[in-house]
């Protein structure tokens, strides 16, 4: 783990584009919070916010947490995320992580970005299980049959190492949906066991855990408000503003950030 200090991480975010001037358009941007504030399943990811959210007050939301333009009457374009919010984000992710650490907590990793989140989830759970977490690997094997542009496919919940996708016949897919973590939960339940104490995820992973009351962190695109107003109404605990969709690689040093934050809070604590 390589140590990054503050003013490199923002560097980095913004020449790879995870933050500053990103690759989602605004038009993309703005047509998701209107179908947010619609109450759009495909767009609440798990969630069930308070009646009252508008495409207004989502934009508004939007601005103060994650950095987009402010101006309603912009509507097309290129839309920014503030590298500043990112890492202030990323040290309350981190500091919730060494909590976990700390207590020794119970740990579910899972994305709905396999292709590019699930390196550094993996890194996550390697050090959380060397502080004596103990990671869980829950639901592997349930499917169900999910609707595609080219007629409905079987999805299943699989694990790349400590960190749960969804998986058709070709390998892990994107994927915003709440079921497969309510049916990871189901299958803990029937196990006989409790929720995890701390849900590492994204998309409908982690919505759909924060909802069922799992103290869930996640990281979520300037296009996904919806777990920023998780966040805003106490039910998600951390939501990571970031560009989520590009090459594995460009996570590490973000990973590395929240890691080595991590190791100096336990040190205080330990004083090992």
């Amino acid at each position: 783990m390589d140590t990054v200090d503050r003013p490199d991480l923002v560097r980095h975010l913004v020449h790879s584009r995870i933050a500053g001037e990103v690759a989602t358009p605004r038009e993309n941007n703005l047509l998701h919070y209107r179908l947010m504030a619609d109450r759009d399943p495909h767009y609440l990811l798990g969630l069930d916010p308070s009646p009252g959210w508008s495409a207004e007050s989502v934009l508004e939301l939007m601005v103060r947490r994650v950095g987009v333009g402010a101006d309603p009457r912009r509507r097309f374009g290129v839309d920014t995320i503030d590298p500043e919010l990112v890492a202030d984000a990323l040290e309350r992710y981190a500091d919730r992580l060494a909590g976990a650490a700390l207590r020794r907590e119970t740990v579910l990793l899972a994305t709905g970005h396999p292709a590019s989140l699930a390196r550094a989830y993996q890194s996550f759970a390697d050090a959380l299980r060397g502080y004596g977490c103990r990671i869980l690997c829950a639901g592997a094997g349930w499917s169900y049959e999910a609707p595609g542009r080219y007629g409905p496919r079987r999805l299943t919940v699989g694990y790349t190492g400590d960190v749960a996708a969804l998986e058709d016949a070709e390998g892990p897919v994107h994927s915003h949906s709440p079921r497969p973590i309510r049916a990871t939960f189901a299958a803990l339940a029937e196990a006989g066991h409790c929720l995890p104490d701390l849900v590492i995820a994204d998309h409908g992973w982690c919505g759909g855990a924060a909802q069922a009351g799992a103290d869930a962190v996640g990281f979520a695109d300037c296009n996904d408000p919806a777990l920023f107003v998780g966040e805003a109404e106490g039910v998600v605990r951390v939501a990571v503003p970031l560009d989520d969709g590009l090459a594995p690689e460009l996570y590490d040093p973000l990973a590395d950030y929240v890691l080595a934050r991590v190791a100096r809070a336990v040190r205080v604590v330990t004083g090992s």
